[in-house]
């Protein structure tokens, strides 16, 4: 116990002691995620990139005594970006204000923008000259924030005169490439390498990053599982990470001590701290590493898991409908749209059978078609017309005065007749039935009985307002198999048939959602009517099992999302993904999406809000 006090004390105090940065001025890369993200694309960043903390990189400059004690100093985050993800330190607390650590942030975001051609791909440091150039010159408004942040940095770098003679010589040209952004600087070899320049991007961007998610090509685990639904303990940095092979475990050394062969020792039971349980301590474990290898196994873990996630046999499968139907995708690294890549097969539940609306919904969907009568077409009165049942004596006495006066009109029209009172709108409701939905939200219901719920009270509450809807579904397993489940056809009438198909809707595979929505508005635009609303339902970001990953899927969604708006839809998405507030933004608008945080809510709050959508 003792030596665990002193041990504490002594590691608290040499750290203080290495302390080289102002913890009080510290500015959360959380705390300005957001600001940032609309600074990036506010300065001409493209919109699909998402911002994330950076990872550790180790460097070998010369550090003090103490952080050589305390074992600190020896790490940094850099910033840098690539076609995904715009990467910013976890934390700022380099400088003593806060004003200046956050323009760390906005400095480091605006200098990202700037893109290099190949001509200026040089040395690390002519490249982050011409971006401090280039960023200057694009928004010079930024250069008074520069200007303090520069000196700021220069009165934090080494001395010269406190360094041999290479290592000041490479000072000396680091400070002066700083100071003159034309200024063509070499660096020669020294002992130790400069100490980093944290208003310059990462010097060398690691090609290969670990954060947990799962491989694009591993058919045995899904990425909608992974992202929709993390684990109870998630990591809490970035770790950075390389691919290695398998091990096949066949070789190595094995050693033993001779004596252990003539002892021996009584088993006796003992508790166990829960650090030394090895699946509790491993994401422990994984905080403490500063690199992660990864390998694939092409082993199986579980025949079952295999089954799961693999097309189901034909004959329990659902019916197919037709051969499938050519759909378009939008390929952003090309910035053109690939005619046909898709396959999308018309699918309908083959096990189906008609029933009544559940008991438990029978109450709630009371209400809501109470609420929804209120829209229900009825008629009224309309005046001046030329034909009707009626006088419409206001217009019949000013017929009468006109003609006193000699200016009648001899065509003035002075009846009224009895007409419907319509709303010209039709919706169609797509729902995400990805292997996502399978996951529980609580002891009793999972996400696709939520859904289920949603869909019968929705239905309940459209078939009393006169509203024209329609519902479908969708899942994918690749750009070839891309289901699009009909539950209930613009045609076809709300009922028991349909109850039954609604009641049949199940978890299906991942989320193409960009093909899906592309041909739902296919079905929408043939409505005759003048406004026509897309209403998608998802619990998480587009998905897929080949390259629809990340901004490519984000991307290909996006574009499906403006081509709907184009043919004059109104795609709005509701969704119970905690995470959609960093991509529906950028996909819908800051208008045209709500996120529903307790999915229990889903089947109340989706027909109010269709209420809300459609007064307007």
């Amino acid at each position: 116990m003792l030596e665990e006090i002193v041990g504490s004390s002594w590691h608290r105090f040499i750290s203080q002691r290495a302390m080289s940065h102002y913890p009080d001025a510290q500015v959360k890369l959380e705390d300005v995620r957001y600001s940032m993200g609309v600074f990036f694309r506010a300065l001409g960043g493209e919109g699909g990139l998402r911002v994330e903390s950076a990872t550790d990189s180790k460097h070998y400059a010369r550090r003090s005594i103490l952080q050589r004690i305390a074992g600190s100093g020896n790490k940094v985050q850099y910033a840098w970006r690539d076609d995904e993800t715009l990467r910013l330190p976890e934390s700022i607390a380099l400088f003593p204000t806060q004003t200046l650590n956050r323009d760390l942030y906005l400095w480091l975001t605006a200098l990202s923008v700037v893109s290099l051609s190949n001509s200026e791909a040089k040395d690390w440091i002519s490249r982050n000259q011409y971006r401090t150039r280039k960023t200057l010159a694009l928004w010079p408004g930024l250069t008074s924030r520069y200007q303090c942040l520069l000196s700021a940095h220069l009165e934090q770098r080494p001395d010269p005169k406190t360094l041999s003679k290479r290592e000041a010589d490479q000072e000396d040209a680091i400070c002066a490439a700083l100071k003159d952004d034309h200024q063509s600087i070499s660096l020669e070899y020294a002992k130790h390498p400069p100490q980093p320049v944290l208003l310059w991007l990462h010097p060398a961007p690691p090609s290969v990053e670990f954060n947990g998610t799962k491989t694009a090509n591993d058919p045995d685990h899904s990425a909608s599982s992974n992202e929709k639904n993390p684990p109870t303990t998630k990591q809490q940095k970035r770790k950075q990470g390389k691919r290695e092979e398998m091990p096949q475990g066949n070789d190595g050394l094995m050693s033993f001590r001779l004596e252990s062969l003539w002892s021996w020792a009584e088993y006796t039971k003992v508790d166990r701290t829960t650090h030394e349980d090895d699946e509790d301590d491993a994401m422990m474990t994984a905080e403490d590493l500063d690199n992660i290898s990864v390998s694939q196994n092409s082993e199986t873990t579980a025949g079952k898991i295999k089954l799961d996630l693999d097309l189901p046999s034909s004959q329990y499968d659902d019916l197919i409908l037709g051969e499938g139907i050519a759909v378009d995708e939008w390929d952003f690294k090309s910035q053109r749209l690939q005619k046909n890549h898709c396959r999308l097969q018309m699918m309908q539940s083959k096990e189906s059978d008609a029933m009544e609306l559940p008991q438990r919904l029978v109450t709630p969907a009371r209400k809501l078609r109470r609420q929804f009568e209120i829209i229900r077409p009825q008629r009224h009165w309309v005046s001046r017309q030329s034909d009707g049942t009626a006088i419409d004596l206001e217009n019949y006495i000013n017929f009468l005065t006109d003609q006193k006066r000699g200016t009648v009109n001899s065509d003035m029209p002075v009846y009224r007749a009895l007409q419907n009172q319509t709303r010209d709108l039709s919706c169609l409701l797509l729902a995400d039935l990805s292997l996502s939905t399978d996951a529980h939200i609580n002891n009793t219901a999972r996400v696709i009985d939520v859904i289920r719920d949603a869909l019968f009270l929705f239905s309940e509450a459209l078939s009393v307002s006169g509203d024209r809807f329609a519902l479908h579904g969708f899942s994918s397993r690749n750009r070839n198999h891309i289901r699009f489940y009909t539950i209930k056809s613009f045609d076809q009438a709300y009922n028991n048939e349909v109850r039954g198909y609604i009641n049949a809707v199940r978890p299906g595979y991942y989320t193409r959602m960009g093909a899906a929505i592309r041909y739902a508005s296919k079905l929408l635009i043939q409505q005759a009517s003048s406004q026509n609303l897309l209403l998608i339902l998802t619990d998480g970001k587009p998905n897929d099992l080949d390259k629809y990953e990340g901004r490519y899927g984000i991307e290909d969604t996006r574009m499906a999302v403006l081509e709907a708006e184009r043919m004059g839809l109104r795609p709005f998405c509701v969704t119970i993904d905690e995470q959609a507030e960093n991509y529906l933004p950028y996909l819908f608008g800051q208008r045209s999406y709500l996120l529903i945080r307790d999915a229990k809510e889903l089947p109340r709050k989706l027909p109010l809000l269709y209420l809300r959508l459609t007064q307007h």
